[in-house]
């Protein structure tokens, strides 16, 4: 078989079958164009471990990223498996693929005063009722009080709010369920975006939208304005130039775990499905309360 047309076949597995999210199974499917023109006009039988060596080495003299030669190798093993169990090759050639260890690179966190004086000055300029205003501000203490993937909050609808019990529904990777729960102060900036602000966004279209946060014209309110918005508030306090949503995200699991919570909890969540996607933000911590250590402590 073409290996064009077993990729294909293998992404539609991904989707259907391992129902992984949009974003893995693109990636994964450039990774396997990446490989389809490394190769050329070759059958899927006729990649071995040698071409698929040649490939990685590639990638490395031109400046890919170690952690994206371990996605790309990660892809091949995956892709190679699947086709063996569907019996388009006999052997797997992927089995001793190895690639670069992934360099640990720790991901950018506010402090925690930082975040109270950004939300404080959010509140105060909601505090004139514009309905962007109190939106933003819901936005970022939500982000910021539940640790959710901006995905996940930009999928929420109005019956997945829980605001007696302050927690929210959210699907994540994968289209799992959790319940996530979330601060006094984001229920009260919800609160106030709900009966104050959303109601105005909704007026300006002839049919109501289920989702929580809209835009300006009353739609549903995209990622990529999710993270303007995150990137003009939290660059400035982290010194980042490109700061995302998950900036907050990093941020809430380092406080939690700065506080005392145990990482089984903060796992659950921020919905990973391996504990040693959470143990990243143990380093975080511990680099922190090391340079306090060292500020502060007269025997440092």
């Amino acid at each position: 078989m073409d290996l064009n047309a077993a990729a294909d076949a293998f992404t539609a597995h991904l989707t259907q079958v391992r129902r992984l999210s949009p974003a893995t199974v693109r990636a994964y499917r450039s990774d396997l164009h990446d490989l389809s023109d490394a190769v050329g006009e070759s059958s899927l039988a006729d990649v071995d471990l040698e071409t698929l060596r040649d490939w990685l080495w590639r990638a490395t003299r031109r400046g890919d990223a170690r952690a994206t030669l371990a996605r790309r190798a990660a892809a091949a093993r995956s892709f190679f498996a699947w086709a063996k169990d569907e019996e388009l090759i006999g052997l797997d050639p992927s089995l001793r693929l190895v690639a670069p260890k992934r360099g640990r690179t720790l991901p950018a966190v506010a402090s925690k005063d930082g975040m109270r004086d950004l939300l404080d000055a959010r509140r105060e300029t909601a505090a004139d009722g514009d309905p962007i205003h109190l939106r933003d501000h819901a936005i970022l203490e939500l982000l910021y009080g539940s640790g959710m993937r901006v995905s996940e909050l930009c999928g929420i609808d109005i019956d997945d709010l829980d605001l007696d019990r302050a927690t929210v529904r959210v699907v994540g990777k994968g289209s799992k369920e959790r319940v996530v729960p979330y601060g006094i102060p984001a229920r009260d900036a919800l609160g106030a975006y709900l009966t104050r602000g959303r109601s105005v966004l909704v007026a300006r279209v002839e049919r109501t939208a289920p989702a929580v946060f809209l835009g300006a014209r009353g739609g549903r309110l995209g990622p990529r304005a999710v993270y303007t918005l995150v990137a003009h508030a939290l660059g400035p306090i982290i010194g980042a130039e490109a700061v995302g949503p998950h900036a907050l995200r990093h941020s809430a699991a380092t406080h939690l775990l700065d506080g005392g919570a145990d990482l089984r909890a903060v796992q659950e969540i921020l919905g990973h499905a391996s504990l040693g996607t959470t143990q990243i933000y143990t380093h975080v911590s511990s680099e922190r309360l090391t340079a306090t250590y060292r500020l502060a402590h007269p025997r440092a």
